[in-house]
């Protein structure tokens, strides 16, 4: 009989396996018991022996991916043994031989269950509808089983993001984008605050390289002032808590470079300008009984030594965000002029606000519980799941707004309480009480005053809706309201009136026809409908109803299809564009090997070349070349990943392209002349516009100019920068 030679390397992989397996079980936060480990160690075998000859993009055996993100699990997020089993097998089903049949006569109903949601949401989807969108949706409805099901996929999505190095640059991109939109939220949404801080840190390393690393450089070099002040910060309140014999621990926090990116982004101010750099963090072990009144008194010692700035109150101890998130947040004056964000929470609310309201639901150690905030957020997912129409892109928009939002806390007559995002209206409250509720809708009283529809929600309000049986849903409702809810059901309901006007308007133009002699087929209703340049024919019969359909205008389809006898109507399906546009290389060159393909720049972000760019495929005007930092590249690519296209310049022709510069200063004597004498003589640049505007001795200038590409711009913005009195050069997104 043969024995298998292995080599000194398989070994050696061997030994690491084995390594991180032993890692994963020390990781568990949870004691196991016998039975806990014996599962583990099955399900650890089963994918050990599925994935043997298979290896990750990195050329690392495949199982280390499993262990890696069962890690997570148990250690990141705290769940227990059955989902770290399912996490050790969750790519059993889809990329081995293994059936999901297999996996419940091995493990059993629920494990399988949970396997068979994580295969479903990497399922292939039809290419002509967005396949992240339907992705997310089909991942939402898994949520109808169990809650794992998705804090697994989180835990698989953040370890394929902490190795996506190995990956091209374009799916870097698409993943990150990805990433950003749809994950990253969700984790927020849950209550894993540690891993959407993380998945939002690694999507803009990727999408935004440069400024990452900037951030983290200047957070690496400002490390050791930061702790001088911290510490400084820290000791009178230290002692006071001493004194009063809390039980503490407290730290100051750097925030994430996803966050003071966005500072930096959305304030327009430069690094040194965001003050809130760090977060002082305290915790208090303090019993559930005691730990409100005791976050309280935290607060009270604080505010002695710092003040306190009113409007930066944030009270989530007497109302606790839907994520579980409890804590009271206020912002100081600490030493130096400097504000000071200072979080105060117990130990308990820090554990759920890091690892997850998730992870102590009534799935922790198989337990059952009562219903809690989470189910009851998870009920709503899949109402607004319920409609089979519904437009997956629309529902994922929609539900967007609903992970990012804020929220306010209303009261019915009864005095019930209703929670809703931020900005809701009346319009939102009754749609949430039931869609016919909110579909009856002509207005409410909001603490015993008559308000429309579209009145605007503030805590602490009493609500009564106000129906009748002759309402009907409006066109203008979808701009009342903001919640996911409420706008799926108003577009049910507008599409449903509309098919019914359709179904009139179908007699209506069947009658026209007839009249000018027109057979009314398939084919000619088609033709119309290409001819009145509508979308399609359920639209032409829309307007039909409405009386929109002239016979002058089937008079003129008539002449234009006499003269046109022969001639087809072209049609371009966008798969036909993709695939043109994609070639056998998957690629698209901007420049020379383009010359049959019609594109665009885009006007949103203006790309010049040597700007990272890639191609946005429209059905209208062909391919737009989109910077790869444009503010809309993020839902682009999450969206519609299968209509992206790689694109890069590949000659540096001497073609003019417009770039906008942004020039702030102090106002001197012959500024604007030494600026436009550079522009204009130096580097041989033409300018379109220039705009100068002084405010008490500063002043800030917009110039647009023709420039060739990045270099040529990088090279004006720097002699810009030496010109005495000017402060600051950048470049504009958009002209």
């Amino acid at each position: 009989m043969e024995t298998a030679v292995t080599t000194p390397e398989a070994e050696l992989e061997k030994k690491e396996i084995l390594n991180r397996y032993r890692g994963l079980l020390r990781s568990c936060r949870y004691k196991l018991d016998d039975a806990d480990k014996k599962l583990i160690r099955k399900a650890f075998n089963i994918a050990l022996e599925a994935h043997k000859n298979a290896r990750r993009k990195s050329g690392e055996p495949y199982i280390y991916h499993p262990l890696a993100v069962a890690r997570i699990v148990a250690e990141e997020i705290g769940l227990g043994a059955i989902a770290i089993a399912c996490a050790l097998l969750h790519d059993t089903v889809e990329d081995t031989d293994i059936t999901l049949k297999d996996i419940e006569g091995m493990f059993g109903k629920k494990v399988a269950s949970i396997i068979d949601g994580l295969t479903k949401i990497s399922g292939v989807f039809d290419a002509s509808s967005s396949l992240q969108a339907e992705n997310f949706r089909k991942m939402l409805l898994t949520l109808a089983e169990d809650v794992r099901v998705i804090i697994i996929k989180l835990a698989d999505r953040l370890h394929n993001m902490r190795t996506l190095d190995s990956m091209e640059r374009t799916k870097q991109l698409k993943i990150a984008s990805e990433t950003l939109y749809l994950y990253a939220p969700l984790a927020h949404r849950l209550g894993l605050n540690s891993i959407k801080s993380e998945m939002e840190d690694l999507s803009l390393k990727y999408t935004e390289p440069v400024l990452f690393a900037e951030i983290a450089q200047k957070l690496k070099d400002t490390q050791a002032e930061r702790t001088r002040y911290i510490h400084r910060f820290i000791t009178p309140i230290r002692e006071a808590l001493h004194d009063q014999k809390f039980k503490f621990r407290i730290f100051g926090r750097p925030k994430s470079v996803y966050s003071i990116w966005n500072k930096i982004k959305n304030k327009g101010v430069p690094f040194e300008e965001v003050y809130d750099i760090f977060a002082i963090r305290i915790l208090i072990d303090s019993t559930p009984d005691q730990e409100k009144s005791d976050c309280w008194r935290v607060y009270s010692l604080v505010t002695d030594y710092y003040y306190p700035n009113p409007d930066r109150l944030r009270d989530w101890i007497s109302t606790p965000k839907a994520n579980g998130y409890e804590a009271l947040h206020t912002t100081v004056m600490g030493p130096n002029g400097q504000w000071v964000e200072v979080q105060i929470r117990s130990e308990r609310m820090n554990e759920v606000a890091e690892k997850g309201y998730a992870a102590h639901w009534k799935y922790k150690q198989g337990g059952h519980g009562e219903e809690d905030p989470l189910e009851e957020w998870l009920r709503k997912i899949r109402a607004s799941l319920e409609n089979p129409d519904s437009n997956a892109l629309d529902f994922i928009n929609d539900f967007k707004l609903n992970l990012f939002a804020d929220e306010i806390f209303v009261f019915t007559p009864k005095g019930e309480m209703k929670s809703l995002p931020v900005n809701s209206t009346a319009l939102d409250f009754a749609f949430d009480i039931h869609s016919q509720v909110g579909a009856k809708c002509i207005g409410a009283k909001v603490n015993h005053k008559l308000v429309p529809l579209s009145h605007k929600l503030n805590s602490g309000d009493q609500v009564e809706i106000l129906t009748s049986s002759k309402q009907a849903p409006k066109a203008d409702w979808i701009n009342y309201v903001v919640t996911a809810k409420a706008k799926s059901a108003i577009k049910a309901l507008l599409k449903e009136e509309r098919n019914k006007q359709a179904a009139e308007g179908k007699e209506i133009l069947k009658r026209k026809m007839s009249h000018l002699k027109i057979d009314f087929t398939d084919t000619n209703i088609n033709k119309i409908t290409a001819f009145l340049k509508l979308q399609d024919a359920q639209e032409l019969f829309y307007r039909a109803a409405l009386e929109r359909v002239t016979n002058k205008e089937l008079k003129e389809y008539l002449e234009s299809k006499d003269e046109n006898t022969n001639t087809p109507l072209p049609v371009t399906s966008l798969e036909d564009l993709v695939s043109k546009a994609r070639g056998k290389q998957d690629t698209l060159m901007i420049g020379d090997s383009m010359d049959n393909l019609e594109y665009k720049l885009s006007p949103c972000c203006n790309p010049i070349p040597g700007d990272d760019v890639f191609g946005f495929i429209t059905i209208g005007e062909g391919i737009k070349i989109h910077r790869v930092n444009c503010p809309n590249a993020v839902a682009m690519m999450s969206n519609h990943a299968y209509r992206i296209v790689k694109a890069k310049w590949t000659s540096q022709k001497l073609i003019s392209f417009l770039a906008g510069i942004k020039i702030i200063g102090i106002d001197k004597i012959g500024l604007v002349n030494r600026v436009t004498n550079i522009i204009s003589k130096e580097l041989n640049v033409n300018m379109r516009s220039l705009s100068f505007d002084t405010n008490d001795g500063t002043f800030e200038g917009t110039i647009v100019v023709f420039v060739h590409d990045t270099t040529h711009l990088t090279d004006l913005i720097k002699k810009l920068q030496k010109v005495d009195g000017v402060v600051k050069v950048t470049r504009l997104d958009t002209n």
